[in-house]
């Protein structure tokens, strides 16, 4: 076999190879494209709280949102995402990613409960808000094991018990983090 043979089957090898990387690529973006739009994933780079109920089993959050005292003047991102731009999208992809993973595999707790670190953003932004408030109630809190959280007493002010939301699971969550 000469030396333009050889060439010409390199040539060939690397055709191909091109080829299926690119139906393999190809495919890969039109599947992650079309879940992408049917998640209607646009929606979630939104700050609209209909974007929370993309998937049903937020829906009873969203109606007690709805009938809860913060209503008027606090949306889910509000409270669950952190206000300053890097950090509020590095929880939204967080999030992202452990909800469409617990959906898709279906291995997620029901009812759904706030994790330890969501629950971290939810106490900031509590503070945030009501700083004039509270001062007084955390200045000397030296560690998360002095730290009262909000919701410990305000549990049903963005979610109203109402609809089933908190309660008994939520409370030992709280206890047993020693939060």
């Amino acid at each position: 076999m000469d030396k333009a043979d050889k060439q010409q089957r390199s040539r060939r090898r690397m055709k191909a190879s091109l080829g299926i990387l690119s139906i393999l690529t190809g495919a890969l973006l039109g599947v992650g494209g079309y879940t992408f739009l049917y998640a209607e994933g646009f929606s979630y780079l939104s700050s609209d709280p209909k974007a929370c109920v993309n998937c049903h089993i937020m829906q009873p959050q969203y109606d007690s949102w709805q009938k809860a005292s913060h209503h008027a003047v606090a949306r889910c991102v509000d409270c669950h995402l952190p206000h300053d731009f890097f950090r509020k999208y590095l929880a939204k992809a967080e999030n992202g990613w452990h909800h469409s993973k617990g959906f898709t595999l279906q291995d997620f707790h029901e009812p759904i409960m706030i994790k330890g670190a969501n629950a971290r953003i939810l106490q900031e932004n509590c503070l945030v808000c009501h700083e004039d408030l509270v001062h007084e109630l955390v200045v000397g809190v030296n560690g998360s094991t002095e730290e009262v959280r909000c919701v410990h007493c305000h549990v049903d002010v963005g979610h109203g018990e109402t609809t089933g939301i908190g309660g008994p699971e939520l409370t030992a969550l709280f206890e047993e983090r020693g939060r």
